[in-house]
């Protein structure tokens, strides 16, 4: 046997290889969605939501509000040039920044005890993500048409018509995103000035940039990820679970009652006629009677299309409801193997009961949202209208003088949050024989020295604080510095150190 042939011979003699397993996709590509328009109680509701939320947004950054000369007259902006927080009688300092975590805080067990009662509340109604898609739909739908003519639009010839709804319906979509990053920077810079600067072309670059980042997210988005950002970029949809309940209220398809599904007038079948309405409305594509999912924002939409199908056939409404899983559960075991009708309904509904709002897990909320409440209303009616702080220098740590004194530098910042700038009195409270220097200030009629204090703002000044030489401390000496008003009231203090050498 040759040494070419050998190869072959051998090939020859092997089993047949079994065909390769078909490799899975890493991506699957995006299956568009095509909402239809829905009429009903849920979408009224939705509607009266969405109007709210965008007037809020657009409107408030142009509320006035009188602080008095020098100071903004806007109700509520985030001053980043003066590092200040205003809304509406309320001034927050850099200083104060955990109230604004304190709200943060808050927020987030409102929002853990909206979805232990009711379940997505807020992605399906007042998510800016929900609101501003709804708002694009709208504009598509007026635009292109319902669910069928858009359909048809997307699958016939790229003619006139074509390109005419498509560029319309972009141009609208980028106003609208337009306005939403403009409104965006007012809460930052005046409303008129800043939407002055914009439409002149005077802005600064930094204003431009906002201005284009927000206005582009939100086209991107609202208009082209839309459901995508619900399903794969939020991670709420994730670990909602662990907010929900058995008695937490969620949109749920009542298959007790509609299943064997069937056409309406098929004997020995349940309520549902198989219609895909509640699919056709979805503004994620989601079949609700495939039980809860991630891809559900809890809009209710697929109650008014079931609920408009229910009326057109003269049977009960709320084959999808906002139901508990409880309730589901009761019901579910009370028509086990009942056939479909009147009597099967009945005793499903029967066994229901009224969901417990009030149980463990909601009162836990409650009572933390309760607690953080208190301890900022507490915070926010004790805080301190003047505060110093101290800084001692650090290098070097001490001074030796020439007689053989010691002394120590310090840096005083005084911050004023009242509109009150009257001199203060720098008090020095230390052991016998250490002198205070401030410089830079003025005395009273008794030698103390006086400093200002700046209204509504900051001002810094250098104190040396010396012994003289033989005596004796310790390495480390606690010093306390004072602001006092002119009746003497102690107005401020703050605590620091004295370093010598060691003894």
């Amino acid at each position: 046997m040759s040494t070419v042939e050998a190869p072959h011979r051998a090939k020859a003699d092997r089993p047949p290889e079994a065909p390769a397993a078909a490799a899975q996709p890493l991506y699957a590509s995006r299956q568009k969605v095509y909402p239809k328009r829905v009429f009903g109680v849920v979408r009224s509701v939705k509607w009266a939501v969405l109007a709210l939320c965008l007037a809020l947004y657009y409107v408030v950054p142009w509320i006035r509000w009188n602080r008095g000369p020098g100071l903004p007259d806007q109700a509520v902006l985030v001053d980043i040039e003066n590092a200040r927080l205003f809304f509406f009688w309320i001034e927050i300092w850099p200083q104060e920044i955990y109230f604004l975590t304190g709200a943060l805080i808050l927020g987030a067990f409102a929002l853990f005890a909206v979805s232990s009662l009711f379940g997505r509340l807020w992605c399906g109604f007042t998510c800016p993500q929900t609101v501003w898609t709804d708002l694009f739909m709208f504009v598509e739908r007026w635009i292109q048409g319902d669910r069928n003519a858009r359909m048809k639009l997307d699958q016939g010839p790229r003619n006139a018509n074509y390109w005419t709804r498509k560029v319309l319906t972009h141009a609208v979509w980028l106003l609208i995103a337009a306005a939403t990053g403009g409104a965006w920077v007012m809460y930052f810079v005046d409303a008129p000035t800043v939407t002055m600067e914009i439409l002149t072309g005077h802005a600064s670059l930094q204003v431009y940039f906002f201005f284009a980042m927000f206005a582009g997210f939100t086209y991107l988005l609202a208009g082209w990820a839309r459901e995508q950002v619900c399903t794969y970029m939020c991670p709420w949809p994730r670990f909602q679970a662990a907010m929900l309940d058995e008695n937490s209220l969620v949109v749920t398809y009542r298959d007790w009652r509609g299943e064997p599904r069937g056409k309406a007038k098929a004997e020995g079948v349940g309520d549902c006629v198989d219609c895909f309405a509640c699919v056709h409305v979805c503004p994620t594509g989601i079949d609700i009677r495939d039980g809860q999912q991630l891809e559900c924002i809890g809009c209710g939409l697929c109650v008014d299309a079931c609920d408009s199908v229910m009326g057109k056939l003269g049977r009960p409404k709320g084959l999808i409801a906002f139901e508990t899983l409880k309730n589901l559960a009761a019901s579910e075991a009370a028509t086990a193997g009942m056939p479909p009708g009147a009597a099967r309904y009945k005793a499903g509904m029967a066994a229901r009961h009224l969901p417990r709002f009030i149980r463990p897990r909601t009162m836990m909320y409650a009572g933390a949202i309760a607690v953080v409440s208190l301890v900022m209303l507490g915070a926010f009616l004790l805080r301190s209208t003047l505060d110093v702080t101290v800084l001692r220098d650090r290098a070097p740590l001490f001074v030796r003088l020439s007689d053989g004194g010691i002394r120590n530098g310090y840096t005083i910042k005084i911050v004023n949050k009242r509109r009150e700038d009257s001199p203060l009195v720098l008090d020095l409270q230390a052991p016998q024989g250490f002198r205070m220097v401030v410089q830079d200030a003025d005395t009273d009629p008794d030698g103390r020295p006086l400093v200002a204090r700046r209204a509504d703002g900051i001002v810094q000044y250098r104190v040396l604080v010396s012994v003289p030489p033989g005596q004796r401390l310790p390495e480390s000496t606690p010093v306390t510095f004072r602001l006092l008003e002119p009746s003497g009231r102690v107005a401020a203090r703050q605590s620091s150190t004295f370093v010598g050498p060691r003894q």
